[in-house]
C-alpha cells in the first residue's frame, strides 16, 4: 500500500515530544506508529476484510474509513483507504478521548 501523509504521523510524534518529554509513552507511541507505517506500506489490502485479517482490532467505519488502535488503544489513527488504487490516506491521529469528539465523515 502507498501511505499518504506520513508527515501527519511525524508531526503528531513531535507534538507528543513536548507533552510527554522523557515519559516512556513517547517512545512507545513513536515506535507503534512507525511499526504501523511500515506494516501498512508492505500490506496488500484489497478489501476491508484483508485489513481485519492483519489488524483484528481495526474498526471499519465506512466504505473507505478504517480506524486503527495504536499503543493498546491509547491512540486512534483514522485512515481513508482506496482499495482499488492501494492507497491509505492518514486523516487524523489523536488520543482515544479526542477521537470521541471528531466527526469521522468530515475527518
Amino acid at each position: 500500500m502507498r501511505v499518504i501523509a506520513r508527515n501527519t504521523l511525524k508531526e503528531f510524534i513531535a507534538s507528543l515530544a513536548a507533552s510527554l518529554a522523557g515519559h516512556k509513552d513517547q517512545k512507545a507511541v513513536a515506535s507503534a506508529l512507525e511499526s504501523w507505517f511500515h506494516e501498512a506500506s508492505r500490506a496488500d489490502w484489497s478489501s476491508p476484510a484483508r485489513i481485519v485479517r492483519s489488524y483484528a482490532s481495526a474498526s471499519i467505519v465506512g466504505p473507505d474509513r478504517v480506524v486503527f488502535n495504536i499503543k493498546g488503544n491509547s491512540y486512534r489513527l483514522v485512515t481513508a483507504v482506496n482499495y482499488r488504487r492501494r492507497i491509505v490516506f492518514i486523516k487524523w491521529i489523536g488520543s482515544h478521548a479526542e477521537y470521541g469528539r471528531i466527526d469521522l465523515k468530515l475527518t
